[in-house]
């Protein structure tokens, strides 16, 4: 079973979780998540289970090792993690979602000693191959709290049965298990090729509860790559263009 433990999540878009172990508890967090911890915090680096435990874990993109912080103290004490990333952090209480909850990979963020971190394989190839996020994903198993971060604001879906949600694939962080999750042609050659929505999105069908994100990594990323190599030409062509007409001008070469 696992550790019941309680926790606060502090800030807006830089969150931090903070953990409060009773003596003997322990909470287990990606290597390198840590924020602070009290007196009394011991923290222990290993597998988790294994050198097969630590490759399987980074197939999921987490690291070969976990660390796992133990309160030691006679009395309660606190240690925090903080988001890799702007987003929101989210709880998931696994004994309310039946036990398993699906989540993208690289979204775990920590759980409660006792909560199981594995690889969960997609299902379909189309699914695997075009989903965005591979044929790899992560599942979080146990009785407890494990808790999740994904980019931007993050909203949850409930879905009825048989009914569907079509998403971008990079939007995903976590579905139970009872989801259905392929993938679907966006159809229309303007929109697949100036549509900007990519070739395929995600086809979600219920029963079953889906956390969407509005800003993934990856989305991110493109931004600050394209944003980046558009100042770089700009620094260009006022150094370059602008250089060479003040040059000019200086060494009276320009005429007006």
């Amino acid at each position: 079973m696992a550790d019941v433990i309680d926790y606060k999540i502090h800030g807006d878009d830089m969150q931090i979780v903070e953990i409060e172990l009773d003596p003997s508890e322990g909470v287990r967090a990606e290597v390198g998540a840590m924020m602070y911890m009290e007196e009394g915090i011991q923290m222990e680096t290993g597998t988790g289970g294994g050198i097969f435990k630590g490759l399987r874990r980074m197939l999921t993109g987490d690291g070969f090792f976990i660390c796992t912080f133990y309160n030691t103290a006679p009395i309660k004490r606190s240690v925090a993690f903080g988001a890799p990333f702007p987003g929101k952090i989210i709880a998931l209480d696994l004994n309310q979602v039946g036990g398993t909850f699906i989540c993208q990979k690289d979204s775990f963020l920590c759980a409660a000693n006792g909560i199981d971190i594995d690889i969960a394989f997609t299902k379909k190839i189309g699914a695997g191959f075009f989903g965005g996020e591979g044929f790899i994903l992560q599942r979080l198993s146990g009785d407890g709290l494990a808790f999740v971060h994904a980019g931007g604001t993050i909203i949850r879906r409930d879905l009825r049965e048989r009914e569907c949600l079509r998403v971008d694939t990079g939007c995903i962080v976590a579905m139970a298990p009872t989801v259905d999750y392929d993938i679907q042609f966006v159809g229309g050659f303007k929109n697949a090729l100036f549509g900007g929505e990519g070739l395929f999105l995600a086809s979600l069908t219920g029963p079953g509860t889906v956390y969407l994100q509005s800003l993934p990594l990856s989305r991110l990323a493109d931004r600050i790559v394209s944003s980046s190599r558009s100042n770089r030409e700009e620094s260009r062509g006022i150094g370059g263009i602008g250089g060479s007409i003040l040059g000019g001008i200086l060494g009276g070469d320009q005429k007006f």
